[in-house]
């Protein structure tokens, strides 16, 4: 079920960046290269692969390593860091209509619930280790060294609050620094919820 309401909410954003892309006569190139600049995006990607790559090739590393419960943790981190930061900061920005307005809720709301919902009532058998919540904060560090890295060599950025052109570096490595204390913080409580639940399975179990 997450897997394929998060592949919904990618696939209708990829048609959506093409047909915008086609009205505006730009290429399917330059729409795809606009849809994966954000982080949304990417991490729904990476939400449809850690949900479904483990059904369909379980036995290949590339399976086993979605499946883990470090990379699902860094998932679920990841996407209800969208749905926080799309609530908070980003959603009075703009009014999506019609197909847009169904994967801005796709995106930014339907998954990162039930990505969440999934964590806590399906917690990861194996424990985690106590630095897992740092170990998760990578993703977006390479997600920032990405998007700036783009941004100097497209002279566009996907969000205001890492445009270096308007903010300068300092400003933007400084609203960086902030985020990924907001991802930390989200990820220790992803980590707590598969600790308690995991403590609660267990004690729940007969004595032997």
């Amino acid at each position: 079920m997450v897997a394929a309401i998060a592949w919904c909410g990618v696939l209708l954003q990829l048609y959506l960046s093409l047909r915008l892309a086609a009205d505006n006569g730009k290429s399917p190139v330059d729409g795809l290269v606009v849809l994966l600049g954000y982080f949304t995006v990417l991490t729904n990607i990476f939400v449809a692969l850690a949900t479904t790559m483990p059904l369909t090739f379980s036995n290949s590393r590339a399976g086993r390593w979605f499946g883990s419960a470090m990379t699902l943790g860094c998932a679920t981190t990841a996407i209800v860091f969208v749905g926080v930061v799309y609530h908070l900061l980003l959603r009075n920005l703009w009014a999506p209509a019609g197909l847009q307005w169904l994967g801005d809720v796709i995106l930014h709301y339907a998954v990162p619930i039930a990505v969440l919902v999934y964590w806590s009532m399906f917690p990861p058998t194996r424990k985690l280790p106590r630095w897992a919540p740092l170990a998760w904060c990578i993703y977006p560090l390479i997600y920032i060294a990405y998007a700036l890295a783009r941004g100097a060599l497209l002279g566009s950025y996907p969000y205001h609050f890492i445009d270096v052109t308007s903010l300068g570096y300092s400003q933007v490595l400084l609203n960086s620094l902030g985020l990924l204390v907001v991802f930390g913080v989200l990820g220790g409580a992803v980590y707590a919820i598969a600790r308690l639940q995991t403590r609660a399975a267990s004690s729940a179990l007969p004595p032997r």
